[in-house]
């Protein structure tokens, strides 16, 4: 299919917004009929005479959101993503009855108290399987869960068939680009939130609750680690940012629903392998999760910040970097399906 057609399908040529100015200016004028006819172009002459400056953003902003909505209801009523988000909020569950059952004799976690981070404090504070579970988790499970999502977001239209007539709608590739990387954000947010959500009930119903000790050994009130935790919650999902748009771009490579999820999974899982290798320290500040588990500083009294913004500005980088290049390919391609 010919460059032509493409840019046929997305609205550009010279019906509707034509040359007026406000009813062309969406990425290359990607809209098709209906949405210059919503915008008050072409023939109407609201365009040409400067009082309609209103009635075109409005409809345009209504159009986005309503396909912003309907990426979100899309994306959440499949089974998959249920599937994925129930598997997510089982890990909490599961960490928590093994502490349980490890220390009801009353032992200690790993042992003589020598168990990972946040996990030896559990038994003494329910509160801190929020913490553990958020660790546990997004080495692998959340940034997997994510990769899945974000690989299918554009290669499952095209293997479905439904990508063309998505364009045709009128979407404008533009805004359904940023449509579904927005619907995948929204997955990683509840994504984390699942995990918290769940970590935090099974908490309090195995476990007390009570004033927090943070790392540097000061205590806090319930209330405030309970602030502290669903700030970590979205430190977390806020570091699933650059995967995603890893996968976004990954998605637009090919027409395989399967293939995209898969190539962005095995790319998640090959970068953590490198920054665990000793060798290749020079390289690992620039890898995506290098500084995923900077939200422990979140628990120091003082805030420990420094980490943490090095973080989502690794993350901004990512996103600014594979979040354009999906945008390049994106507008480019040829839609033949």
């Amino acid at each position: 299919m010919s460059r032509a057609d493409a840019r046929t399908d997305s609205g550009a040529g010279t019906t509707g917004a034509g040359t007026t100015g406000p009813g062309a200016t969406e990425a290359g004028a990607t809209e098709v009929g209906p949405a210059a006819t919503d915008s008050g172009a072409g023939t109407t002459g609201i365009g040409t005479t400067g009082v309609g400056t209103s009635a075109v953003g409005t409809p345009r902003l209504l159009w986005s959101l309503g396909l912003f909505r309907s990426e979100l209801v899309t994306t959440f009523r499949r089974w998959r993503t249920l599937a994925l988000l129930g598997v997510l909020a089982a890990v909490p569950v599961l960490i928590g009855v093994a502490i349980r059952i490890e220390t009801s004799d009353g032992g200690s976690v790993g042992g003589g108290g020598q168990g990972p981070a946040f996990f030896t404090q559990i038994t003494n504070n329910g509160l801190f399987l929020v913490f553990a579970a958020l660790a546990a988790t997004l080495p692998v499970f959340l940034p997997m869960a994510v990769g899945v999502v974000a690989g299918d977001a554009v290669a499952g239209e095209t293997n479905s068939g439904t990508l063309r007539y998505l364009l045709v709608a009128p979407a404008g590739r533009t805004r359904l680009l940023l449509a579904k990387y927005g619907a995948t954000l929204a997955f990683c947010l509840a994504a984390t939130l699942a995990v918290a959500a769940s970590a935090l009930a099974a908490g309090a119903l195995l476990f007390p609750l009570g004033d927090v000790t943070t790392i540097s050994g000061t205590r806090i009130s319930f209330t405030d680690g309970l602030l502290r935790a669903l700030l970590v919650a979205v430190l977390v999902a806020a570091s699933l940012t650059g995967i995603a748009a890893l996968g976004l771009f990954v998605s637009t490579l090919t027409g395989s629903g399967v293939a995209a999820m898969a190539t962005t999974v095995g790319l998640v899982i090959t970068v953590q392998i490198l920054d665990s290798i000793p060798q290749l320290d020079a390289v690992h500040p620039y890898l995506f999760p290098h500084h995923w588990l900077s939200f422990a500083d979140v628990l120091r009294e003082p805030v420990y910040w420094d980490d943490v913004l090095r973080n989502l500005g690794l993350q901004g980088a990512y996103v600014a970097v594979f979040g354009s290049a999906a945008w390049a390919r994106f507008t480019s391609k040829d839609i033949t399906a």
